[in-house]
């Protein structure tokens, strides 16, 4: 069952929270305060945006820090205005029980290149209720992210 706005409200820990993020089945994730473009740490909040040039990828920080109970797991898709400009993104599932902030990787599939604004609204998710609370909830790698998180797959297993 997808949670509705009221229930997001009450059941989520989202921080900071912002009433216009809030959708009628979805949360609009906002960018951060840090991106990754080009094998460059960029501080997207002194700069004010992130330029993702044409057939790049970046990583981008969400500005909001998620939490979520042990029955509810989420579900994240690019916001359809971005889409639209050739931005796309692979998003894994977040995991019930996870807490903090996320690393998003997205990709300038366009010919322009985009920019995307500090605080500006990219990302949807969508929360869904379990049958029953994970009997394993999410306590990896990523737990607790509040920076950037580059892989963290051994290095003999990256190109």
């Amino acid at each position: 069952m997808l949670l509705p706005d009221w229930k997001i409200r009450e059941e989520i820990l989202i921080e900071p929270f912002s009433e216009e993020s809030l959708q009628p089945a979805g949360y609009d994730l906002r960018v951060g305060v840090e991106t990754y473009v080009n094998e460059r740490l960029i501080d997207v909040e002194g700069e004010g945006e992130l330029i993702v040039p044409p057939k790049t990828h970046a990583l981008v920080l969400t500005l909001e820090r998620v939490k979520l109970p042990d029955d509810v797991m989420g579900d994240m898709k690019i916001r359809s205005s971005l889409a639209r400009e050739g931005l796309l993104g692979s998003f894994a599932w977040v995991d019930p029980g996870w807490d903090g902030n996320l690393t998003l990787m997205l990709f300038n599939a366009s010919n322009e290149p985009i920019k995307l604004e500090y605080g500006e609204r990219f990302v949807q998710i969508a929360f869904i209720r379990l049958e029953g609370p994970a009997k394993n909830p999410y306590r990896g790698n990523y737990q607790g992210s509040r920076r950037i998180a580059l892989s963290k797959r051994k290095r003999g297993n990256r190109r």
